[in-house]
């Protein structure tokens, strides 16, 4: 089943505008570290062809999955939440409800631009084909990818 298209911009729109309003409840850590994904967010919106920027963006709202239910539920005010506390955590609440959600959006989007499947069916998958890697221990020296086609002949005697 194919997802539908969302633009990236519309998923960290939505990210920031639920962690700033979280934050009024929670800060510290939890500001930390969703506004530090966010970042990450903008990295893959600024390099569209970057497979790295979307994996890290990716990598990171796994992470603060994990790390909103941990702050959360420790850091949760039971008693004496007034009406714009109890708005902040929903919100805080709703960001991490929203997340897997954008998890999914964000691994099309990491798949569109080249990355490599993540979930493998079964542990003893089929393995990625390394056949044309250099092995370490080869007898050919390497070819420095800045030297200019004059100075490649000459890596092998040491220049």
């Amino acid at each position: 089943m194919e997802l539908p298209a969302v633009n990236l911009k519309v998923i960290l729109l939505g990210h920031w505008l639920l962690t700033t309003w979280g934050c009024i409840v929670f800060s510290g850590s939890y500001a930390w570290a969703n506004f530090t994904i966010l970042a990450l967010g903008v990295w893959a919106v600024a390099q569209r062809d970057s497979v790295d920027a979307i994996g890290m963006f990716l990598g990171g709202l796994l992470a603060t999955i994990f790390l909103d239910i941990v702050y959360i539920s420790i850091f949760y005010p039971r008693a004496g939440l007034t009406d714009t506390g109890r708005f902040g955590a929903g919100m805080a609440i709703l960001s991490l409800l929203l997340k897997p959600f954008s998890c999914c959006f964000v691994y099309q989007m990491y798949r569109e631009r080249g990355g490599e499947i993540l979930i493998r069916t079964g542990f003893l998958g089929p393995s990625q084909d390394r056949s044309a890697y250099q092995t370490i221990d080869s007898a050919e020296a390497p070819v420095d990818p800045f030297a200019s086609p004059e100075d490649k002949g000459q890596t092998a005697r040491g220049y």
